[in-house]
């Protein structure tokens, strides 16, 4: 499925061709986005429309910015994937969202199964973000500096990070974002905080604990890997985005946007339900000045993450 009027979202009727990033600009937003990877890109059809600036103008690297792939050993950096993705976006005048700088998954083996001082691991995350970050320096309108550090309940992922620094790791990460590059819009990402709840509540307290510190953040991304049905009305969605307005940064967007079906395949009811869930995603984005734009994560379905982990 490519995304057409059913993720245009209120931007303009079911049925209709949808130049996303237009409409989405039109509207006041900075952009449309979406992911991609690097293997993708030998797609020539996919490629057309990823490029197309009417749909879409901002891209995310999937996979090519992360840990395993931007240092694998200790002290020797890699952009080979990610610079890839970086040119792509210069050249077709998109903005780059780069990912993610510390996640607690898709890291190297010698970060995971260290045996680390908290000193030792608060150099390891320094020398990371300032060379990763340094490297990409002007070319990032934001970095998802800090990516899941929570559990479903809003308790902290017993990662590496966590168990050598507590929450501390994430002051300290966005302290070096900040120093490698000024000008970039510094996130906290995650999913499942779209609604009130736990870890809604959680990310607040996030916020506060990196200002307090006398750090920078920008902003909060909301992955929103949603369900069919289950995904919040519009004013409950914006009422979660304006908290954390209210917190302290200052924008909001939906990152990693996808609204999965219960099972498939999906009857015309589902469907339908599936419309209406986008229409109140991007709605809610809408109703809020600070939410900067929406990404999708990635525009058709041949490339989706889903079908290898919900098939």
């Amino acid at each position: 499925m490519r995304f057409s009027a059913l993720t245009a979202a209120g931007l303009l009727a079911t049925g209709v061709n949808a130049n996303l990033n237009e409409l989405a600009k039109a509207a006041g937003k900075k952009y449309f986005g979406t992911a991609t990877d690097n293997s993708e890109l030998t797609n020539t059809e996919y490629v057309a429309i990823l490029k197309d600036n009417k749909m879409f103008g901002a891209i995310t690297p999937g996979n090519g910015q992360k840990w395993q792939f931007t240092e694998k050993s200790q002290g020797v950096f890699s952009y080979t994937s990610g610079d890839e993705i970086a040119t792509f976006a210069k050249d077709n005048s998109m903005l780059l969202r780069c990912h993610t700088l510390v996640w607690h998954s898709q890291l190297p083996t010698w970060v995971s199964s260290g045996t680390w001082t908290k000193e030792q691991l608060t150099s390891i995350i320094e020398t990371h973000i300032s060379n990763v970050a340094g490297h990409y320096k002007g070319q990032c309108y934001s970095w998802d500096v800090v990516n899941e550090a929570l559990n479903e309940d809003g308790t902290y992922r017993d990662s590496v990070f966590y168990k050598v620094l507590g929450t501390d790791f994430i002051p300290i990460s966005f302290k070096a974002a900040a120093a490698a590059d000024a000008d970039a819009k510094l996130y906290y990402n995650d999913y499942n905080i779209e609604l009130a709840g736990n870890k809604q509540k959680e990310v607040l307290n996030i916020i506060k604990s990196i200002k307090d510190a006398g750090a920078k953040i920008d902003g909060v991304g909301l992955q929103a890997h949603l369900i069919v049905g289950s995904a919040g009305s519009r004013s409950a969605l914006s009422t979660v985005l304006k908290s954390y307005v209210d917190a302290g940064v200052t924008e909001v967007a939906y990152t990693e946007l996808d609204i999965r079906h219960k099972s498939i395949p999906a009857d015309t009811t589902a469907q339908e339900q599936q419309a209406t869930d986008y229409v109140s995603v991007v709605g809610a984005c809408l109703d809020v000045a600070e939410c900067v734009g929406v990404s999708i994560w990635d525009y058709t379905d041949k490339y989706s993450w889903i079908p290898s982990v919900f098939p």
